[in-house]
């Protein structure tokens, strides 16, 4: 615990909120493209970079995509509040008989559904776990109730990896490599990159498959072994339920906003828009943000069953959105001082002179896990370092998939240190940050060591 209380006390004393942090990292790379960058305009070379930064402030293609990240998180957590699920959670928390397999079952839960969408993992995770403490008090199971709670966490660990992973779903959209390499490198180099990077080469590839199969066999072997050797702990928490409006008497048109025909069968036609446009790449393993949100969006509708109810869960869960909504552009910023300042070719340099195939990976994972302490976004992180990591793959031959991989994984692996994401599963078990973190702390080096052997072996 003293270790736990001192990695809280750093985070509050010296990492201020994450958009001052957005803030602060904004100044910096303006101050080092005054110093380490040359000129190349008639403009003053502030008024130059300022220009750069408003540039990709506003960058039409990336702030797309920040609206794309926004609806992964927003829909993944209005299913995790739809009926079906509650039941789910409900018949899962039925099966717990001691700590350890409580701890077990959190965990693999957990990290089973984040790796579909790391929206509804993260919400499904912190109700699991809420769920799980509430039922251990009523039948008076002893358990470590933050274990249960770290594991609800753990799918935070595996998401970037992951179906819903920001980098990886991103590069598989048809043009977003060249769009983002445009000003990176020389014409004739862009024309040679290719359209798409498939999620078969990412997230389906057979050595991140067989790394996600390790992770959550190992962590949630962990679990059981940590719920076991643990000692218990007093809980008393009051029943945690989705508040749904009231059904009350029907007026007028309010009849359409509760019809469960209307909902469903506008969700069936969601899904057969998805099933035409998307029915040739989803046989090819490719997945994209937009053919993840569609069928996300037809999903919620059906499992809510109603309008009223839908628009009562996404008004829950559209708080999640703030921190994506207002840091993303200044991210873009960032990027657009780098790329048009050079920085981009300058830092890339760098890394090849000091890596090789072998260690460019190995150094993108650990670089990408530092980053995501100040850049606590997968999708703000990738549009930072993105083009920089790319650049350096094309310099060295490293397979660019394998590369975006590396970033996902340095990504993700420190979430477990970062306690921004935890915020929303703090608020729903009632931990604090410095409760879960001793067991975070473990779940983290040892995922570390598989992410690690997976980049070097394959």
């Amino acid at each position: 615990m003293m270790l736990a209380d001192k990695i809280e006390n750093v985070f509050r004393k010296y990492l201020p909120s994450p958009f001052a942090i957005a803030i602060l990292l904004t100044l910096l790379t303006m101050v080092l493209a005054l110093v380490f960058t040359a000129n190349t305009t008639d403009n003053n070379h502030f008024v130059t970079i300022l220009t750069y930064w408003e540039s990709g402030i506003w960058n039409n293609d990336l702030l797309v995509f920040a609206y794309q990240m926004m609806l992964i998180l927003v829909l993944g957590h209005i299913l995790v509040l739809s009926k079906p699920i509650e039941l789910l959670i409900l018949k899962l928390v039925q099966s717990v008989k001691n700590g350890a397999g409580a701890a077990l079952l959190v965990a693999f839960s957990t990290m089973l559904v984040a790796f579909f969408n790391w929206g509804l993992g993260l919400i499904f995770g912190a109700l699991l776990a809420r769920k799980v403490g509430e039922y251990a008090q009523e039948q008076n199971i002893p358990i470590n109730y933050p274990l249960i709670g770290a594991c609800g966490y753990l799918g935070l660990m595996v998401w970037h990896g992951g179906i819903s992973g920001s980098a990886p779903l991103k590069v598989s959209e048809s043009g977003h490599v060249k769009s983002l390499m445009r000003d990176v490198i020389k014409q004739d180099a862009l024309e040679s990159l290719p359209n798409t990077i498939s999620t078969a080469e990412t997230v389906f590839s057979s050595s991140n498959l067989i790394v996600f199969i390790l992770v959550i066999g190992v962590l949630s072997f962990l679990a059981f072994q940590l719920g076991k050797r643990t000692k218990s702990t007093y809980t008393r928490l009051s029943t945690y339920t989705f508040v749904a409006p009231s059904k009350g008497p029907l007026k007028g048109a309010e009849r359409l906003d509760r019809s469960l025909w209307f909902a469903l069968g506008f969700g069936v036609l969601i899904l057969g828009a998805f099933v035409t446009q998307y029915s040739t790449l989803f046989k090819t393993l490719t997945i994209t943000p937009n053919m993840l949100n569609l069928f996300m969006f037809a999903l919620a509708l059906i499992m809510h069953g109603n309008i009223r109810r839908f628009l009562s869960a996404l008004q829950e869960a559209i708080g999640d959105t703030a921190g994506i909504l207002i840091q993303f552009p200044l991210y873009f910023g960032i990027m657009g001082i780098m790329v048009n300042s050079g920085m981009i070719d300058t830092i890339s340099s760098f890394f090849v002179s000091i890596s090789t195939q072998t260690t460019l990976p190995i150094y993108t994972f650990f670089s990408a896990g530092i980053i995501n302490i100040f850049i606590p976004s997968g999708g703000g992180q990738w549009a930072v370092q993105g083009p920089l990591i790319l650049n350096s793959a094309l310099q060295l031959n490293v397979p660019l998939g394998k590369a975006v991989i590396a970033l996902a994984y340095g990504d993700q692996v420190t979430n477990m240190l970062q306690p921004f994401w935890a915020l929303p599963l703090l608020g729903i078990t009632k931990l604090k940050a410095k409760e879960i973190l001793p067991y975070s702390l473990i779940f983290m080096i040892a995922g570390s060591l598989i992410y690690i052997s997976g980049l070097v072996l394959s």
